[in-house]
């Protein structure tokens, strides 16, 4: 386990920032006691290391949802509310960064699955079209339609956001 945590890391890391904003280390915690208590239910359909990213995205989802998160983003500790008082729009900044990443990953989660797929592993998991089209055995050019039809989905759906 602890080869795979090293080996994972940095991947991990880049995947809780890229979805939340920041990092976090209880979010990385609970993907490597999630991936220890899932290792025995792992496929090798495709990497270990994209199974290890699919179970940070989810983690990272649950966070989301969480009583934990919904408490942090409303109240502030000492040391934010310090921060806060120096500069009030970074506290801001900040907040409507995660709420709008929030919305992304819940708009993202809406797609039908073989959509909501070809996002995740383009997106979060920096796959090429053609690393995508051996993973999941599509042509290519399918891969690139469904990216299409995907984005333009998430377009309309998060039309809100392109004024902020």
């Amino acid at each position: 386990m602890k080869q795979l945590i090293e080996q994972n890391k940095s991947r991990i890391r880049a995947i809780i920032r890229k979805l939340t904003g920041s990092y976090n280390e209880d979010i990385e915690q609970e993907v490597y006691i999630k991936t220890w208590k899932n290792l025995d239910n792992y496929k090798e359909e495709g990497k270990l290391s994209q199974w290890i990213g699919m179970i940070t995205a989810n983690v990272c989802r649950d966070y989301f949802r969480s009583k934990q998160y919904k408490i942090s983003s409303v109240q502030l500790n000492d040391e934010e509310a310090a921060e806060n008082i120096v500069s009030p729009d970074n506290q801001e900044e900040r907040l409507d960064a995660k709420a709008r990443q929030k919305q992304i990953l819940k708009a993202v989660d809406s797609l039908p699955y073989k959509m909501r797929k070809i996002v995740y592993l383009i997106e979060f998991e920096e796959m090429s079209y053609e690393q995508v089209s051996k993973k999941t055995g599509l042509p290519v050019g399918t891969v690139k339609s469904r990216l299409f039809n995907a984005r333009k989905i998430l377009s309309e759906k998060l039309q809100h956001l392109k004024g902020e």
